[in-house]
């Protein structure tokens, strides 16, 4: 079991050759997963436009994430978060190859409105 976020780094994420996911939680409502990435970037032209939101933290290393329509990407460093609802546009642009970039991801689903 994990304990650590900065230790226990699958083999592909030590030897830098793919991004890697790891699911660290899962509830009905909500995901945590911490992803390493060594350099890795979105395809090009490729958006992520997802059904959850996604809080996202880089707790080591440094992004560049674009958000559609806007004309500046969004510099990460270790510390920043970001906000990304539901269904918003966005890319890594790159990621640090200097060093592993860790992010830690928390995926939510809103609750389903009721119709009484």
């Amino acid at each position: 079991m994990l304990t650590n976020l900065f230790s226990h780094f699958p083999e592909a994420a030590e030897r830098g050759t793919q991004e890697t996911f790891e699911e660290l939680l899962s509830r009905p409502d909500v995901r945590i997963e911490r992803i390493i990435s060594t350099g890795q970037a979105s395809p090009p032209d490729f958006w992520y436009s997802q059904p959850q939101g996604e809080w996202v933290l880089v707790m080591q290393g440094a992004a560049g994430l674009q958000i559609e329509h806007e004309e500046q990407e969004r510099v990460l460093r270790a510390g920043d978060f970001v906000h990304l609802p539901a269904q918003l546009r966005h890319r890594v642009n790159w990621t640090s190859d200097k060093e592993p970039t860790i992010w830690l991801a928390v995926h939510y689903d809103l609750p389903q409105a009721c119709d009484d």
